[in-house]
């Protein structure tokens, strides 16, 4: 019961740093300068197959989305949704551009020339769409039409701009960068007319706008309205965006990646097997290389053995993992040309059987796995040694060896048992590197592991995947720690659980 009541504790508790955790990694991700929705809907912008206002609610999907400005269309009467405030986000340069256009004569008028400028620039500004309160949005035409439309949202799509809806081209199959390049994401939208007519845009004579909308040949006035954002709409954003994210987390719905086109969770889980299996291998021949030499340099302090296992543990801790694994390319593969430079499996192979395959990705992973084994057991080795003389320098190791037990039983017998109680702490950190990836190290060897693809995604400000990647390596820190706690005690009878 006690242990029990432990682990309810620790969950709760875990569930509170999560929740900090979760917020750090929003407010870092929203700082980041590069703004890949921006830069990946540019094309669709400019041949007009989206909006701006599209563009900003596929950011508001993901809580991204930060106000400049705002314009409202509010309908007069004569219109079903008359007294309705249509909202559009907008910028402050926008609205510049228009200004500039509000050129006066020495008597303070507008020449027809100034007037005709200053139309077509706020026809620019206003043709767009603008939503309302209950799913409601109005979309003002290039050609004088507007219509009205009540919105049922699917979330997002993902919509080939090269190929022809229907032309079966994706089938679910692993894509590459150049496709995915080809592809947008796009909202899911079911849309009902409610209502359809003509606009018209005129400018008086102090340069303003005024829009009327035509129903069934009655025109009426619609009252245009613009304000910029302020310190609370930018702050009330942040809030919206970060409680979207987080009420789509707590479904289970990471989003979908900006960079891969897929669900979050669905890349996450699609390529964290190959950097599963890369680090299981490596962490078994960390543990299996580096518990024996740190007990071999216990046992043999200040001797040969102890300095060489400790020259060669700094070695390991000190090499950054890019260089050694650059080195690594260099040498045994360039030079030597003993293993392939990059990738999981050779390019050249053509429906390969399963021995084939697996004995090809094995030659592939020779070098990255001894990367990080080399890079692994410099801290596993030192803490090791520390452990174990604390342990040899004990009252009850000193009597064993004075009534003649066997120096070998004395070490892997008493001795080693009590050097594997601090060790049970390193679980926490084995559980997010297991699942999690080398970032590093696959990304310089180009293997297509959740690492590498989180590296990618970091260049690009995939938002989406960024935030989804670190929860998902903090959910595995706390469940390593947990586990950690709970095998402490297990190894170590003298510790209690909640006491």
């Amino acid at each position: 019961m006690q242990t029990f009541k432990y682990i309810v504790k620790r969950i709760l508790l875990s569930a509170f740093i999560l929740f900090g955790v979760s917020v750090i990694i929003y407010l870092l991700a929203r700082m980041m300068p590069t703004n890949f929705i921006d830069l990946q809907y540019q094309g669709a912008l400019s041949q007009g197959t989206m909006t701006q206002a599209d563009v900003d609610r596929i950011k508001e999907i993901y809580g991204l989305s930060m106000p400049d400005a705002y314009l409202y269309v509010t309908p007069g009467e004569g219109s079903a949704y008359a007294g309705t405030r249509f909202t559009k986000k907008t910028t402050q340069e926008d609205k510049y551009d228009v200004d500039i256009y509000k050129i006066t004569e020495e008597d303070g008028s507008m020449s027809e020339t100034t007037l005709s400028a200053l139309k077509e620039a706020y026809m620019n500004w206003f043709v767009d769409s603008y939503d309302a309160k209950g799913n409601v949005r109005l979309y003002l035409r290039s050609g004088g039409e507007y219509e009205i439309y009540t919105v049922v949202e699917r979330g997002s799509s993902v919509t080939d701009i090269s190929k022809d809806e229907n032309d079966g081209s994706d089938d679910g199959e692993e894509v590459s960068d150049e496709d995915n390049e080809n592809k947008i994401i796009t909202l899911d939208e079911e849309l009902t007319l409610q209502e359809k007519g003509t606009f018209s845009l005129e400018v008086d004579g102090s340069g303003n706008a005024v829009l009327s909308l035509v129903l069934d040949g009655n025109a009426s006035a619609a009252a245009v309205n613009y304000r910029v954002a302020s310190f609370w709409d930018k702050l009330g954003a942040m809030f919206v965006g970060y409680f979207t994210w987080l009420s789509n987390l707590l479904r289970g719905d990471l989003g979908m990646s900006f960079k891969y086109k897929r669900p979050v969770g669905e890349v996450i889980m699609k390529n964290m097997g190959l950097s599963f299996g890369i680090a299981l291998v490596a962490t078994v021949l960390q543990f299996l290389i580096a518990i024996p030499l740190g007990i071999k340099a216990a046992t043999n302090q200040y001797g040969v053995i102890d300095y060489t296992v400790t020259v060669f543990a700094m070695i390991g801790i000190s090499l950054p993992t890019f260089f050694l694994a650059s080195l690594f390319i260099k040498v045994f593969a360039v030079q030597f040309g003993l293993f392939p430079v990059t990738g999981a499996v050779s390019s050249t192979l053509v429906n390969p059987s399963w021995i084939v395959y697996t004995l090809d990705l094995l030659w592939h992973m020779v070098l990255p796995m001894t990367v990080l084994v080399i890079l692994s057991i410099g801290g596993l080795m030192r803490y090791t040694r520390t452990n174990t003389l604390e342990v040899l320098n004990t009252d009850y190791i000193r009597t064993a060896r004075a009534k003649g037990v066997k120096e070998s039983t004395v070490i892997y017998k008493h001795a080693f048992r009590n050097t594997l109680i601090p060790l049970v702490t390193m679980l926490a950190g084995i559980l997010p590197s297991l699942f999690g990836g080398a970032m590093i190290t696959e990304t310089v060897f180009s293997i297509p592991g959740i690492g590498k693809m989180a590296y990618d995604a970091l260049m690009v400000a995939d938002i989406p995947f960024i935030m989804g990647y670190n929860m998902f390596i903090a959910i595995l820190t706390v469940l390593g720690t947990l586990l950690s706690d709970l095998m402490y005690a297990v190894v170590d009878p003298r510790v209690k659980l909640g006491k």
